[in-house]
Formats: structure tokens, C-alpha cells, sequence
């Protein structure tokens, strides 16, 4: 009894089995029997009139592109464009093979102008979305802007061919998209509220970009952090310093700050501070210094270095040096500094030019030279014996 029922059990899954084969390959149950002979030869007529379509599809886009490969010289057409177009024809074909083959299985004539329309709407953003990447380049060699801006142009300018791409597709079988940028836009003020500082750093990416204040390789001084500018990004900055240590910066905070860039001109103009005694020339201690900044290979001749008194202090005369640089030598400041300063210390010492360290010097005035006259003033005296004395002293109270 339990062997009958499982062979029941089987046998009822077997002909539900049947059944749905039939019923998937277009046969119909309302005659009370499964007529395989007959829907086999219909299937056999369909797949031959598939295979022609197929067929008959596959010799045009040979022949198309056989015409493209022999007129490609004479349309000065380039390998980019020629790229392009093949892709073009091979999407054409796939189109028409999907839709021959559709009208063969017994789809609905709905259906069938609803899958031509989105593979045209489809073909038309994708020959947009291969073609924008050139435009962008172009428009942005033309205003001069850098890389960072063309890939982040490129990366928006997909994404939103990409989103209405999908939304004319979908559109074409009869999706509610007004609805469904309705919910898209309220989940996307759910998630601004979220992450406003992660979007300020967004925006504030954007305009740094834009701006142009600074490029990749410039040394800034951003928040008292100086250094070469290695990567901007959509929400921060690295900035490496000299002690190779990269300083990551969020945009916002390099938006809102004073960014102080020193290679944004041809050269740039550094000075240091020496001293000498006040009994030292002056002139001679120039010269010197001039000697030396010409010596220098990190040094320009031009624009002129200069050597002037800057201040008169307490413990010497005080110069300022200026000196030109190139922007590569930025890097290299501290060293270039420390250098000038001992090989000017050199240079002093070799000319007898002393450099005072802080110190009180007493003059007094020589008395052979300069004599102190002084005239001190005789003191009165009086004179009384001491019998006088003793009376003075009883008369008094």
C-alpha cells in the first residue's frame, strides 16, 4: 500500500511535468489532450523561420560592415570613429535578432513595439555615453581645465546617462518613472541629512577643482601644514610634507582656510638674517653675501639678489637677505637656508668680519685723557674749650 501510494506520487509529478512543458512551448490544454506530433512540427516551422531571420540579419551586418572596413579610407573615417560605428551596427543587429525571434514565439504586438522602442532609446544613450567622454575632453582642453575635473565630469555625466537611460527604457513598458524619481528624490534628502558633512566635503571638492587655486604638485601651506600636493579628491586633500608624511585634509576645512600656494609663480623670493659688529664695513660685508647668493647653484641671477641693512640693534648691524628660486627648489627651502647661512659664516670669517653674539660692553673714560675734576666743598668748623662745652651743656634742658 505505501509502494502504490509513492508510485501515485510520482506519477502525478511526472504528468504536471508534461503538462507545463506543453503549456511552455505554446500548446493549449482545452482540447483534453497534449498533441506533441503537431506542436513539434510547429516548433521545427518556427525555429527554420528563426534561423532564416537570423540569418537573413547576420548577412546585412556582414555586408554593412564590409561596406564600413572598404569606405573607411575614403570617408577619413578615424579607428575611434570606426570603433564606434562597428559597435553601432553590431547593436543594430542584435536589436533586429531579438525582435525576429520575438515575432516568431507568438509575443504580444505590444510587447514587441515596446522592446523596439527601449532598444532604440538604449541605442541612442549609448552612442551619447561613447561619444561624451571625447566632447568633455575637448570642452575642458579648451577651457584649460586638469584631469581631475575631466574624470570627475565624465564619471556625472555617465551616471546621469546611465539613470535616464534606464528611466526611457523602463518607460516603454509602461513603468510609472515619475513615481519612481518621486522616491528617489525623497531618499535622497533622507541620506543629504545624513551625511551633510560627507556632502560639504562633496561641494567643497567641486569648487576646488573648479577654482583651480592649486593643482596636483604645487606646495601649499594649508593650516600651517606645508608640502607638495599629491592627490585631490572629492572629499579630501593629501598634502606630503618634507618629512614624507601625508597630511590628509577634508575639502571643507582647505575651502574655509587661507591655502598659501608658493609655486604658483615662475620664481619665488626667500630671505634670511645676518648680523655683524658695528665696527665691521658694511660695504665689505655686502659684497661678501652678494658672493656668496651668486655662488649658489639654487640661487637666480635674475631677478638680482639683495643684501640690506634691515636694523641697527643692540648687539650688532642686522642684514636682510633676499634671494630668488624656482619652484622645484621649494622643497629643498630649509636645507637651501642652512646652507647660505653657513657658507656666509665662512665667508665672514675669511674677511675678518665678526659676528657679534649678545653682549654688554662698560666704557669708561681714561683718566689721563678724559680727568674727573671734582671740588669738594671745605666743611665749617668752630672752635670751643672745655669749659664752654661743659656751661653749653648745663644751659640745656
Amino acid at each position: 500500500m505505501a509502494i502504490a501510494s509513492i508510485t501515485e506520487f510520482f506519477q502525478e509529478i511526472a504528468r504536471d511535468l508534461h503538462t507545463s512543458l506543453f503549456l511552455a512551448i505554446g500548446g493549449s490544454i482545452e482540447e483534453g489532450t497534449l498533441d506533441w506530433s503537431s506542436k513539434s512540427v510547429e516548433l521545427v516551422s518556427t525555429g527554420i523561420k528563426i534561423l532564416i531571420l537570423l540569418a537573413i540579419s547576420g548577412f546585412m551586418y556582414w555586408l554593412a560592415i564590409y561596406v564600413l572596413k572598404k569606405s573607411k579610407a575614403r570617408i577619413r573615417l578615424n579607428e575611434r570613429r570606426a570603433k564606434i560605428a562597428r559597435s553601432i551596427l553590431r547593436y543594430i543587429w542584435a536589436v533586429t535578432s531579438v525582435i525576429a525571434i520575438m515575432s516568431q514565439l507568438n509575443f504580444e504586438p505590444d510587447t514587441i513595439k515596446a522592446t523596439a522602442k527601449a532598444s532604440t532609446w538604449a541605442g541612442i544613450y549609448y552612442v551619447l555615453w561613447t561619444s561624451s567622454g571625447q566632447i568633455v575632453h575637448k570642452i575642458l582642453q579648451h577651457y584649460g581645465l586638469n584631469a581631475s575635473i575631466e574624470q570627475l565630469l565624465k564619471n556625472i555625466l555617465s551616471v546621469l546617462l546611465l539613470v535616464l537611460g534606464l528611466a526611457s527604457v523602463m518607460a516603454q513598458f509602461g513603468f510609472d518613472i515619475v513615481s519612481l524619481v518621486a522616491g528617489l528624490g525623497i531618499a535622497g534628502l533622507a541620506v543629504g541629512f545624513a551625511a551633510q558633512s560627507t556632502l560639504a566635503n562633496f561641494i567643497a571638492g567641486i569648487t576646488i577643482l573648479l577654482e583651480q587655486s592649486f593643482q596636483v604638485g604645487d606646495w601649499v601651506n594649508i593650516n600651517d601644514n606645508e608640502g607638495r600636493v599629491v592627490v585631490i579628491a572629492l572629499r579630501t586633500t593629501h598634502v606630503l610634507t618634507r618629512d614624507n608624511i601625508t597630511v590628509i585634509i577634508p575639502n571643507s576645512n582647505v575651502a574655509s582656510s587661507v591655502v598659501t600656494n608658493l609655486t604658483s609663480k615662475n620664481f619665488i623670493r626667500f630671505d634670511i638674517q645676518m648680523r655683524i659688529a658695528f665696527e665691521d664695513d658694511i660695504d665689505k660685508a655686502r659684497d661678501e653675501i652678494l658672493q656668496v647668493l651668486s655662488d649658489s647653484e639654487a640661487v637666480l641671477n635674475r631677478p638680482e639678489s639683495s643684501a640690506t641693512v634691515a636694523e641697527i640693534g643692540e648687539y650688532g648691524v642686522y642684514f636682510i637677505v633676499r634671494f630668488w628660486v624656482k619652484p622645484a627648489a621649494v622643497a629643498r627651502m630649509p636645507k637651501i637656508k642652512e646652507d647660505l647661512r653657513e657658507n656666509i659664516k665662512r665667508a665672514f670669517d675669511a674677511a675678518d668680519i665678526s659676528t657679534p653674539y649678545p653682549h654688554m660692553r662698560l666704557l669708561m673714560p681714561r683718566e689721563d685723557v678724559y680727568p674727573i675734576v671734582t671740588k669738594p666743598k671745605p666743611l665749617a668748623t668752630t672752635t670751643h674749650t672745655v669749659s664752654e662745652s661743659l656751661a653749653l651743656n648745663k644751659d640745656q634742658p
